[in-house]
């Protein structure tokens, strides 16, 4: 049964946080490859039964990381100059190096859907990778996702009952 509600999934993130501790743990002890390409198959499974439109919690949660490219594609999709896409959208670290949408819920989203979606950022387009090796080197950024989105929610409750029945990991 796959859950959508962000009021179940924000409550069960506290509520099972020390079970996704205990998770975490052992499958920092897995077999990564094993491990990848079961989230790669259950995140398949689950993300096409979900549609990102009826939530968008991530466009209204999370800090988007900006890189140049991301600027001149979003700058060109809107028609303007990548300083004035800069200087209406972005917020650059002390540094200068850090480049970040300057808006939470970001600019673009509009009824939970991106209005720039074709040219949205590489961040955006990756969320919320479950389809990248290495899933046991990214555990702490996917668990602090586990409260905001259906889609992560689901896969690691998945990936608990396999755990448990499966010694093929």
């Amino acid at each position: 049964m796959i859950v959508t509600d962000l009021t179940i999934i924000a409550q069960e993130s506290i509520t099972k946080e020390e079970e996704n501790v205990r998770l975490q743990e052992i499958l920092k002890n897995k077999n990564s490859d094993a491990v990848d390409e079961l989230v790669f198959q259950l995140n398949e499974l689950i993300s096409s039964q979900i549609d990102c439109t009826q939530c968008g919690n991530c466009c209204r949660s999370l800090m988007i990381n900006i890189d140049n490219e991301d600027t001149q594609r979003l700058a060109a999709h809107l028609h303007t100059s990548a300083k004035k896409f800069e200087e209406k959208y972005i917020e650059h670290s002390g540094e200068g190096t850090l480049a970040v949408m300057n808006a939470i819920p970001c600019h673009f989203l509009h009824e939970n859907k991106c209005t720039v979606y074709a040219a949205r950022p590489k961040e955006c387009r990756e969320f919320p990778a479950l389809h990248h090796k290495g899933f046991t080197e990214r555990l702490f950024a996917v668990f602090m996702h586990y409260g905001r989105c259906p889609i992560v929610y689901n896969v690691i409750e998945a990936l608990k009952t396999k755990i448990a029945t499966s010694y093929e990991i």
